[in-house]
């Protein structure tokens, strides 16, 4: 066997997947289409839980140039509405404005770091399967190459040709209303400023709020200042006349379209600072999510699983957090320590998850559309997000932090991303996020020892670690996680179900050693068989 995993796509997607199989001891190859690493512009940031999540993998310093923790933004934007989180008691939701590009940049020097091989100018052109592993064929620059792996993942794109190969269904929703055009721009000196940083465009008696989708009645625009000579433009127009999809957007067509929209006139130039800022144009709405994640060998993460609009920016917070729930599984499949089912849990817990982006992707699109209809609900809507139950829910929804997978487990934290804490060991105060950075399960005692879990968790040392420490007003007594950050069983700090913590390191991380092998107890059922997500949300 050449590689225990074949990753096709090195894009942030499939650049994580293969480092956090790295950290469970696996050897991927990553397959790159391309080259060499592209530099234009896609995603411009990350929203939600997946900041906490690499912060675990000590990866938010460098793409932030900061130490701590990923702070929660004061406001941000939802259907065009402005979101005013600093209102919420707690405010879950984090986003970091950063270039995909440099996003795949910190990934691949991890990748480098932890040894893997990234095979750049390497097209997939056809893989078969069988009972022991997955036969990929490529093309590369010698010609036609042929691999040998016990898995292959898809991590390559919406147009996902192991997608396609695997014969897994895209079914969704395509439209060819709205157009959106986006570029990257010099804006003319008469666009001023306030005090706030909102701008002031020639001929509009209202200011247009940064980094924020505002809608008229004819459409929608984002102003983004990412620099003294760099501004990302954006319109969104409905019902307009048919587009020549084959012809390139010009900056003219740009401001045409911000005049249609704002009433502004705005004589464009392009960025000065080295891009490549290709404007682009897109017509319609591809909204889909495949039938299946896996199909025997072939698994599907990201954009190979799942393409929606951008609004809102909830991409990479979907398909990061794919690579991290599959990464340890399928590590654990591959060492022969993974429960029953275990690998079944990532399309069960994954899926739903995407379902939810699909319908508030829609949502969001709908919110913004032209037209008094539109205007009529906006104008219910804002009165909705007035009340601070209802925009918190709509924090938690962009976030991802309003799911809870179903670990079996009846203490509030079970299935939800760990809290941040900060406890105190023998070495001093570290937090959570710290200790995660291995990789591996975590058992974290904060009690300083007192519920004497050492004993009941000794079997299972070569895969968890225990951490003792002290927190001051726990959350918890203990809390027992997934690599993926993930709470699988907690219990208060004044007592702990030692056969219930057994039975979750068994559900979750497989019989212990053997020489530590207890018999099962007969009405126990087969581990994980129901497992799925759920949400907290409820309606309006």
């Amino acid at each position: 066997m050449d590689h225990d995993v074949v990753v096709a796509g090195a894009g942030p997607n499939g650049l994580l997947l293969a480092c956090e199989l790295a950290l469970g001891g696996i050897r991927p190859v990553v397959l790159e289409r391309l080259p060499a690493r592209s530099q234009a512009q896609k995603a411009n940031g990350l929203v939600g839980q997946v900041l906490r999540l690499l912060d675990h993998r000590g990866l938010y310093e460098p793409l932030t140039g900061t130490p701590g923790a990923p702070r929660p933004v004061p406001r941000f934007v939802f259907g065009a509405f402005p979101l005013e989180l600093h209102l919420l008691d707690e405010n879950p939701l984090h986003a970091l404005p950063v270039p995909q590009h440099r996003i795949e940049e910190v990934l691949e020097e991890r990748a480098h770091a932890l040894g893997i091989t990234v095979l750049h100018g390497r097209q997939l052109t056809g893989f078969a399967q069988d009972e022991a592993g997955v036969t990929v064929e490529l093309s590369g620059p010698a010609g036609p190459e042929r691999l040998r792996a016990r898995y292959l993942v898809g991590a390559d794109g919406g147009r996902s040709a192991v997608r396609k190969l695997a014969g897994i269904g895209f079914p969704g929703v395509t439209s060819s209303d709205p157009v959106s055009r986006i570029a990257h721009v010099r804006l003319p000196e008469d666009v001023r400023t306030t005090a706030d940083g909102e701008f002031l465009l020639p001929g509009c008696p209202v200011p247009f709020r940064p980094f924020t989708h505002t809608r008229t009645e004819h459409g929608v625009i984002v102003l983004a200042p990412l620099g003294p000579d760099i501004t990302m433009v954006a319109t969104i127009e409905w019902g307009g006349r048919p587009v020549d999809e084959t012809t390139p957007l010009t900056l003219d067509e740009l401001r045409a379209s911000i005049h249609r929209v704002t009433g502004a006139d705005l004589a464009l130039a392009p960025a000065r600072t080295p891009g490549p800022f290709t404007p682009r144009r897109q017509v319609g709405h591809n909204t889909r999510l495949a039938e299946s994640y896996r199909q025997g060998r072939v698994l599907l993460v990201g954009d190979a699983a799942h393409v929606h609009a951008a609004t809102g920016g909830p991409g990479l917070n979907l398909g990061l957090q794919d690579a991290a729930n599959l990464g340890w599984k399928l590590a654990a499949e591959l060492h022969g320590w993974a429960p029953p089912g275990l690998l079944d849990t990532y399309q069960r817990e994954r899926h739903p998850v995407g379902e939810r982006v699909f319908m508030h992707s829609q949502a969001q699109t709908a919110l913004m559309a032209t037209g008094p209809g539109t205007t009529a609900v906006r104008a219910l809507f804002g009165e909705l997000l007035a009340h601070p139950d209802n925009l918190g829910r709509i924090a938690a929804l962009m976030a991802g932090s309003d799911v809870r997978y179903d670990v079996d487990c009846p203490h509030p934290l079970a299935g939800r991303f760990v809290p941040d804490l900060t406890a105190t060991t023998p070495d001093g105060p570290v937090r959570i996020a710290e200790l995660a950075r291995t990789g591996r399960p975590l058992l974290i005692d904060l009690t300083n020892g007192e519920l004497g879990l050492a004993d009941p968790a000794a079997g299972w040392k070569d895969r968890v670690d225990l951490v003792t420490a002290c927190c001051p007003q726990p959350p918890a007594g203990a809390l027992l996680l997934r690599p993926d950050g993930y709470v699988v069983w907690a219990t208060e700090p004044d007592r702990a179900d030692t056969d219930e913590l057994v039975r979750a390191l068994r559900s979750w991380f497989g019989a212990p050693a053997p020489e530590h092998e207890l018999p099962v107890p007969a009405h126990e059922r087969p581990a994980l068989e129901y497992a799925h997500p759920r949400t907290d949300a409820q309606p309006l």
